[in-house]
């Protein structure tokens, strides 16, 4: 499998001035040498061009929050696949759950997405997660497993190596509620189950991340859980020093 990810998702933040000192101050206090993670910073799409413009030849990747699945056409308002692609995009987030509960994208969507992205040579993070009123009433298993299962269904087995899985539980998004190392363990039990039924051995080469109210007081556990391969990052990338601090923190886990 490789390298773990940490993931910022500067979500609907920062104007240009702010993204292009917030990138150059990253840059500036990350070490490339010695990083143990893969680190994919994901602006709103009118920063993107600054960010690739400083992140270019680093060891950085730039992702989108969104795509469409068509390549062009009468979208009004919409992003294709190839635009991303020629802006110096290499990762994008699907189905986050903000999209998900507050734009009502559903899981149909989610999946055309999907397959364009990959169409297209750029490489998928899809979310996925339950609510507190799923959880509450154990429909979170299920939730999981046809979130997976649905926004996969057109994936075969060359492309996995290019997917990941966000497991972000929809409760503890932007919160400050964490949780716990065994709600965290039987999800990603779940999620990895799942991918396993569809794609046998080379589910191996899937990460799975988990995302939600991650901070610099909780990557060290976060990362320490079984199954998890990196994190999706909110808030807490939004400053420098933090998220400087939440690297280090990860690497020292």
């Amino acid at each position: 499998m490789s390298k773990s990810l940490i993931i910022a998702n500067w979500k609907m933040n920062l104007l240009r001035s702010d993204s292009e000192l917030l990138t150059k101050s990253i840059l500036n206090m990350v070490n490339p040498g010695v990083l143990q993670f893969e680190i994919v910073l994901v602006p709103p799409f009118t920063n993107m061009e600054i960010v690739h413009r400083i992140i270019d030849h680093t060891d950085l990747s730039l992702g989108a929050q969104n795509v469409f699945w068509e390549d062009s056409g009468a979208y009004t308002g919409e992003i294709s696949p190839t635009m991303l692609r020629d802006i110096g995009c290499s990762w994008v987030l699907l189905g986050h759950s903000e999209r998900r509960q507050i734009l009502g994208e559903t899981d149909f969507e989610v999946r055309r997405k999907v397959s364009a992205a990959l169409a297209a040579g750029l490489k998928p993070i899809v979310c996925v997660g339950e609510t507190l009123l799923q959880r509450n009433k154990g429909m979170a298993p299920n939730v999981l497993r046809r979130q997976v299962e649905s926004a996969l269904q057109d994936v075969n087995n060359e492309n996995v190596q290019n997917i990941v899985i966000a497991y972000e539980p929809v409760w503890a998004i932007g919160t400050g509620n964490n949780a716990s190392v065994q709600e965290i363990e039987v999800a990603h039990d779940e999620i990895r189950d799942k991918l396993i039924g569809l794609f046998g051995k080379d589910a191996d080469n899937i990460r799975i991340i988990y995302g939600g109210s991650v901070n610099p007081d909780n990557i060290q556990y976060v990362l320490s859980t079984k199954n998890v391969n990196g994190t999706l990052v909110g808030g807490a990338s939004l400053d420098a020093d933090a998220f400087i601090q939440l690297i280090e923190k990860a690497g020292a886990k």
